[in-house]
């Protein structure tokens, strides 16, 4: 009986432990699956013109670096030829969660510009809605983030750093997949890989760069492509949700 016993509480610590290495990952990478709906994105006729049916649906990926105070957003790099490479933005997003800081790197006509600014605050309402996305039982939570659009979230508890795609991050756990309402924008997590990424190494270097605040860059972008519809698109596009 004694045996038995100790084995059984060697096996229940074993196991306890083991959960518990799974239930606080708190560094590593996430590899997400971003698909656009092009006819959904483009409102404008002049701009959907431009976009052949087989088209509509452009696929992006991108890569996650992160750890518990800082996280790295990051298109993922391809020697294969884009097709209609301008449809898309691809950011580059670095935050740092105990300094309230954030930095995009957005790539406008061939031009890199970098905005600095504080991280965006959402109000999530968590539900009780469950799927599981690469492997992970995540929970569903919703952000409305104005009148008309409506954004849906999959976060992680497994991984409780609380990060996510783009600028998005704030949830119990880390964000695998997150959508607009209507499905025209979706990221879905493909992979995660359990490492210790160096993220003073992979943060963008800002160097002689012009660093803009979101107001300036804004102003300065209306002022040299606002008065035409693939201006506007852009602008839009820039200055949106993500």
């Amino acid at each position: 009986m004694t045996w038995t016993f100790k084995n059984g509480m060697l096996l229940c610590i074993l196991f306890f432990v083991m959960h518990s290495s799974v239930a606080q990952i708190t560094t590593g990478k996430i590899v997400y699956e971003r698909k656009t709906n092009l006819y959904k994105k483009f409102k404008d006729d002049d701009v959907r013109s431009w976009i052949k049916e087989e088209n509509k649906n452009k696929i992006d990926y991108f890569e996650l670096f992160f750890n518990d105070t800082v996280s790295l957003f990051k298109p993922q790099t391809s020697e294969l030829k884009e097709e209609m490479s301008w449809a898309t933005s691809k950011n580059v997003v670095y935050q740092n969660f105990n300094k309230d800081y954030r930095l995009t790197v957005k790539k406008i006509w061939g031009e890199e510009l970098f905005i600095e600014d504080t991280l965006n605050t959402r109000q999530w309402k968590i539900t009780d809605s469950k799927r599981v996305i690469s492997g992970y039982s995540c929970r569903k939570a919703i952000w409305q983030a104005n009148d008309s659009t409506r954004i849906y979230a999959w976060y992680c508890d497994e991984i409780i750093s609380g990060v996510g795609p783009e600028s998005f991050y704030g949830l119990p756990g880390a964000i695998m997949g997150i959508a607009t309402e209507d499905g025209g924008v979706i990221y879905f997590a493909k992979s995660v890989e359990l490492s210790k990424p160096d993220l003073i190494a992979l943060a963008p270097k800002k160097g002689k760069n012009k660093i803009y605040s979101p107001t300036d860059l804004k102003a300065k972008l209306q002022k040299d492509f606002g008065k035409s519809p693939w201006g506007k698109a852009m602008i839009k596009d820039i200055f949106g949700i993500w």
